[in-house]
């Protein structure tokens, strides 16, 4: 993957405008861009997938680097885009800090691509950007099942929609937002928490240089959030500066129960945060009395 410095030199030397890239990977340049004080002049534009990109990512590029930040979300089953976020025509007058909120977004389903997202029941749930549950898709060139496996996979409707295995929300203009993987969702006194929205608000903290959310088993709520985080070279971070952070950003009942602080987050070889070893790790954690 490259640490930092590398890709930095990298991009320079070769006069790259456009580049893509997984969030992690960004991050290491990011990191040292400011350690540095460097600037990235010659990179236009940043293709991200992988996973959802912090809203403080996108906000370094753009604000510190000049650098245009553009999501897109998919899978191998779906040949592989589903989603890419473009503004779509009326939007151009939004506010800069308008544009960076739906920067966010995965962005708008592609021609061929339909979305959709239903309960726990497969009620189908309204486009209101609140309502958030499984995503559904269906399209000409999604898959219509695996090999030699004969439907025993389960991954479709009856009505022959294919199950993501992503929670999201849509909103009214049809941009997609990913909330969380179903089996990463983290479920507490029967309500839903989102793990990516925690993660994303604590990475906009400037000694948080990654963070990683898990449920962990409580005895009230079924479930609570841990937070585990890596702090930035050279930050200071302590448990209640961090939890405090959070405070007027999400609901308060979804702010995490404990924070465990750690040197790195295991990584999938793409650059995603490995949450399977990461549940390992943390096996035997329970929450303080």
């Amino acid at each position: 993957m490259g640490d930092g410095e590398a890709l930095y030199e990298l991009l320079d030397s070769e006069d790259v405008s456009i580049a893509l890239g997984v969030p992690t990977v960004w991050l290491a340049l990011l990191q040292y861009c400011e350690k540095a004080g460097k600037k990235l002049a010659k990179l236009e534009k940043t293709l991200i997938g992988g996973a959802a990109v912090p809203r403080s990512m996108i906000e370094k590029f753009y604000k510190v680097h000049d650098v245009e930040v553009r999501q897109g979300w998919g899978m191998t089953e779906m040949s592989p885009l589903g989603t890419v976020n473009v503004l779509k025509a009326g939007l151009e007058t939004l506010s800069d800090e308008e544009k960076i909120d739906l920067a966010t977004k995965a962005g708008r389903g592609l021609f061929g691509c339909e979305l959709r997202i239903v309960d726990d029941e497969g009620t189908v749930l309204p486009w209101d950007g609140v309502a958030y549950g499984a995503l559904q898709v269906r399209g000409p060139w999604v898959c219509s099942d695996y090999f030699k496996l004969e439907g025993s996979a389960g991954t479709h409707t009856e009505d022959g929609w294919f199950e993501t295995g992503d929670v999201a929300t849509i909103d009214p203009r049809g941009y997609l937002a990913i909330t969380d993987r179903t089996k990463d969702v983290i479920k507490s006194g029967g309500e839903w928490i989102s793990s990516i929205e925690l993660e994303n608000t604590a990475m906009g903290h400037p000694a948080v240089a990654e963070a990683a959310v898990i449920g962990i088993s409580h005895p009230k709520w079924t479930e609570r959030p841990l937070l585990v985080v890596v702090r930035a070279e050279g930050k200071t971070l302590d448990k209640k500066e961090i939890l405090e952070f959070f405070e007027g950003k999400v609901a308060s009942w979804w702010i995490p129960t404990d924070v465990a602080f750690v040197d790195e987050l295991p990584h999938t070889a793409t650059g995603k945060v490995k949450k399977i070893e990461l549940r390992r790790q943390f096996a035997d954690y329970a929450f303080p009395e």
